[in-house]
């Protein structure tokens, strides 16, 4: 399976994607926030399948981290997560960079299939804020 690297900064929800995944049977790492998560990557050299990311956190956001990340290993595939329409906005353009943003609160069978989807390299299903806003 595959190696995690989480970067949340609400406890409980890294506690329940980590446990998920780890159920899943990934290895999974965990950091309350982007600057911890950027200091592992660093000292693991890269070393991860996957970056999950939160975008609103404190000392350094996801967004920073993806760009730090996707500069200094680009074979690291990157999704973020965001509850707030204006940070998944932020997340626009770098397109090229991650490969999807969950939108906050998933479910999580969600989590799991586009983690899947992300390490398997299925195209990310583009679903437009409008409808899903209706899906909401």
């Amino acid at each position: 399976m595959a190696r995690i690297l989480i970067a949340e900064d609400d406890d409980s929800v890294r506690a329940f994607v980590a446990r998920a995944l780890a159920h899943a049977g990934h290895e999974v790492v965990e950091a309350e926030d982007g600057g911890l998560a950027s200091e592992i990557m660093i000292a693991e050299n890269g070393r991860f399948d996957l970056l999950l990311s939160d975008i609103k956190m404190p000392v350094m956001d996801g967004i920073g981290l993806a760009l730090n990340v996707a500069s200094s290993w680009p074979d690291v595939t990157i999704v973020l997560m965001t509850g707030f329409a204006d940070q998944r906005e932020r997340a626009h353009g770098l397109e090229a960079l991650i490969y999807d943003v969950i939108a906050k609160p998933f479910t999580l069978q969600q989590m799991l299939d586009k983690v899947d989807d992300a390490l398997n390299g299925r195209p990310a299903e583009i679903v437009s804020l409008a409808r899903q806003a209706l899906q909401g």
